[in-house]
């Protein structure tokens, strides 16, 4: 929907509120206008209920506002005498239409000094949730986001089983586009493995998708720079098309509510970027990487049937598996870790294993023959850059197609040589947003931007900060996965220079200091 319809949707809103409450405001001592105008009637209607008036603030706030309207259905009831468990549910499964009822058919009672306390311990404990979700969904929602890394994209920089805290606040939040879902859940429910949001699945011009909010982003700390760590959502999550099949069999997912990935931001808008023999370069001079990444190859390693010892794999940090065959051995490897193993007196030879120059790879970007690019050697290919125009023509349509037609949301059609946006002839194209470039530093085990093309900054969640966790993912149990933690990767940051230091100590510290103070605050009231 766009901002005008959804502008509507809140006028017809106003209006049903209206309608269900006038009379209402009038028992309370308010005038019946009042229940009318935007805004204003939700101040006052906090002074009714005898609620605090930046309540007001958490209803207009997407996803929030979920778990706050039963809330307010609830209180409304109560602040007139219906406050038994029967008015509760039926407040809450009427969607708040039971209000009208009291409304027109009952001779409600306004109850000025009502009790705010729960009336039993249930009520107590269920309220006390409530808040604590309503505000765990505020932090998750536009500040703080829990990842954990499942692939090892990042390997040796960022590994399998890390936990992150991902800041929305960085890169400015994105406010949910999917305005009915579960809160805290990204695209399936925990536990239960079913959709945790409502959309039409193979329509996105269906009713439930009209209901969903155009793109809007708070404003950010800083823009993305060139090299940092990204969470994003992947923007292929939903099509067929990436490996260059042309049936058609896509499904719609939201942006919001697509599989989030994590890779490093290695392109900006307006760089050329090209890919020789595994190395990245900007604008035609090799890239400097932070001392933290760690981008690795595949080696082909021979050892003449020899096995590696244990020590020399924990040296090398080969955390991946290793294939033996004829008396080698395929290991994943940084060009230092490469340049030490020659050193090891059973390695006969060592070769880095890359695709040469003008072989063609069907999975890679723009997935055209015409391109006989591999994830080795790719490009060089223009990132675009929100305002700039490119030119359109049957060499370079392949790399701007899914731009104008998916992302950009225009109608992109081809007669003959001919190109037609939205019903016009054009051989140009000016951009309406950013693009970044997104790879794992674990160059020929990343499914990435070489893949899928670009990242549009409208699929960025946030920027990674810390590790707040760290285990052996792949431990077969949960004990298993408690012996396995990392302590020394606990608490330590994502970005930066040098090696990761822990701030476990810090936490620890805090949460003794936090017991105490609690403890005495609690004697003291007592």
């Amino acid at each position: 929907m766009t901002f005008t319809e959804w502008f509507l949707v809140f006028l017809l809103l106003q209006v049903i509120h209206f309608l269900g409450t006038w009379k209402l405001y009038i028992k309370a001592g308010r005038k019946a206008w009042e229940a009318a105008i935007p805004v204003y009637n939700a101040i006052v209607l906090m002074q009714i209920i005898n609620r605090p008036k930046w309540w007001v603030i958490l209803l207009f706030i997407p996803i929030v506002n979920q778990l706050m309207f039963p809330i307010i259905w609830i209180e409304t009831c109560r602040s007139f005498g219906f406050n038994q468990r029967k008015d509760t549910l039926l407040a809450i499964f009427t969607l708040g239409l039971y209000i009208y009822y009291i409304n027109y058919a009952t001779d409600a009672k306004y109850i000025e000094d009502r009790s705010l306390q729960p009336r039993t311990a249930l009520g107590e404990w269920v309220s006390s949730i409530a808040f604590a979700v309503i505000a765990a969904t505020l932090v998750h929602t536009y500040f703080m986001q829990p990842y954990t890394i499942p692939t090892s994209s990042l390997e040796k920089t960022l590994w399998v089983g890390d936990f992150l805290f991902v800041s929305k606040f960085h890169y400015g939040a994105r406010v949910p586009m999917t305005t009915v879902s579960t809160p805290m859940a990204h695209d399936t429910i925990p536990g239960l493995g079913v959709k945790s949001f409502l959309s039409d699945d193979k329509n996105k011009n269906g009713l439930l998708n009209k209901l969903s909010l155009p793109y809007l982003r708070l404003p950010g700390l800083q823009k993305i720079k060139r090299n940092e760590i990204v969470v994003f959502s992947w923007p292929s999550d939903t099509l067929n098309l990436m490996w260059g099949d042309k049936s058609g069999k896509a499904t719609y997912k939201p942006i919001d509510k697509r599989t989030n990935y994590v890779k490093r931001c290695v392109g900006i808008p307006g760089d050329s970027l090209e890919v020789r023999d595994g190395y990245v370069y900007i604008n035609g001079k090799r890239t400097v990487l932070p001392d933290r990444a760690k981008p690795q190859w595949h080696f082909l390693v021979d050892t003449d049937g020899e096995k590696f010892s244990r020590g020399a794999i924990q040296r090398y940090n080969i955390r991946e598996g290793f294939i033996r065959k004829n008396g080698t051995y395929l290991l994943n490897l940084t060009d230092e870790e490469a340049a030490d193993m020659k050193n090891n007196p059973i390695v006969k030879s060592i070769e880095k294993q890359i695709q040469p120059k003008g072989t063609y790879d069907q999975s890679v970007f723009p997935h055209d023959p015409r391109y006989a690019w591999s994830n080795d050697n790719f490009g060089p290919i223009y990132i675009p850059k929100k305002g700039a125009t490119v030119e359109l023509n049957a060499k370079t349509i392949p790399f701007y197609e899914q731009i104008i037609r998916r992302y950009e949301g225009n109608d992109l059609e081809f007669v003959g040589d001919d190109i037609y946006i939205n019903g016009k002839k054009t051989d140009t194209y000016t951009f309406k947003q950013d693009y970044y470039w997104m790879m794992g530093d674990n160059r020929q085990r990343s499914l990435d931007a070489r893949n899928w093309g670009y990242v549009p900054f409208d699929h960025v969640v946030g920027k990674p900060v810390m590790i707040w966790l760290s285990w052996d993912a792949d431990a077969p149990n949960f004990l298993a996965k408690l012996q396995s933690i990392r302590w020394d990767r606990m608490f330590t940051t994502v970005h930066g220079s040098g090696k990761p230091v822990s701030y476990l100590w810090v936490v620890i510290l805090l949460i003794f200091g936090y017991t105490i103070y609690s403890f005495r605050k609690g004697k003291e009231k007592k």
